[in-house]
């Protein structure tokens, strides 16, 4: 996990210095020497949920936490700012990756780590040089469930893509 230039003291003292003030993000941000998204991202991860966004759990997310995270901000039009405050995630460009990696390579980006995805596909390709292999029932199942959910999900985005480009209102950019 990279360190993180500030600590959780110093976000917590830029979100209450922003909200026990009349001053912008931009306006706080100038006095405490730091980019003003950064306090705007502190602000609405407090706002979700208080100071346990700040607490730095060493976590790896699920396959289904990262599709429930998609299908969530998809659904309900979050920005990845919102979306990421929402299920104190702590960069949304992880969100932003996790959209990109299931568009370019299916659900299969989200079953492995990157490291062990390179072993497990020299595995997988000795098996099949080997002869026919045999797959379960169950595994069937699984693969089946796993496409149909990628499915959905690119329909949704597909949708959400459309909808934006032929909705003639436009929205006003901070």
């Amino acid at each position: 996990m990279a360190k993180s230039k500030f600590t959780d003291e110093q976000k917590l003292q830029a979100v209450m210095m922003y909200l026990n003030s009349t001053k912008s993000y931009r306006e706080v941000a100038k006095e405490l020497g730091m980019d003003y998204r950064k306090i705007n991202q502190w602000v609405k991860r407090y706002e979700y949920n208080g100071v346990e966004a700040f607490v730095r759990p060493c976590t790896s997310y699920t396959q289904q936490f990262k599709l429930d995270v998609l299908n969530f901000m998809i659904e309900n039009g979050t920005s990845l700012l919102e979306t990421a405050a929402i299920f104190n995630i702590a960069s949304p460009t992880s969100i932003f990756n996790w959209r990109n990696q299931l568009e370019e390579q299916g659900l299969v980006a989200f079953q492995l780590e990157t490291k062990e995805r390179s072993s497990m596909n020299k595995k997988i390709n000795e098996k099949n040089k080997d002869s026919v292999t045999e797959v379960s029932v169950e595994e069937l199942q699984a693969e089946l469930q796993q496409l149909r959910m990628e499915v959905k999900y690119l329909k949704k985005l597909n949708a959400l893509v459309q909808h934006k480009t032929s909705s003639p209102i436009k929205t006003k950019h901070k």
